[in-house]
């Protein structure tokens, strides 16, 4: 089964940008539809965006403009850019494909996640 590896999070003030990356282990990457998801305390695990295989993306309307969801192939990585990042923005953050029933629920098992605090 495939797995995914986050990294890059970790603290940042109001307005600041963090980039996260995700790496996969298949060699079939490339036909992985790909998205990002957060989990604030207390809540539950949200998608935030989301690349198919074609490269189209799609945000919740919370981030749109401030997040950018891209992906290399090459690398079996897809990345998180984040830009004019908000307290609200707090959370840990994971990746993974949908599973045949859709985005709602996972394709495969949950990787360990990386932590974005957003504070001043």
């Amino acid at each position: 089964q495939v797995r995914f590896v986050e990294s890059g999070g970790g603290l940042v003030q109001p307005g600041g940008s963090l980039r996260l990356s995700c790496a996969a282990s298949t060699s079939i990457f490339r036909f992985y539809a790909m998205g990002w998801y957060r989990q604030a305390p207390g809540k539950q695990r949200d998608l935030v965006a989301r690349i198919s295989s074609a490269g189209s993306t799609n945000y919740v309307d919370s981030v749109k403009g401030r997040f950018t969801i891209s992906r290399d192939n090459a690398k079996n990585t897809v990345y998180l850019q984040m830009n004019s990042l908000k307290p609200e923005d707090t959370a840990v953050y994971y990746c993974n494909t949908p599973s045949p029933a859709g985005w709602a629920s996972p394709g495969a098992d949950w990787g360990q996640g990386t932590q974005v605090t957003v504070s001043s």
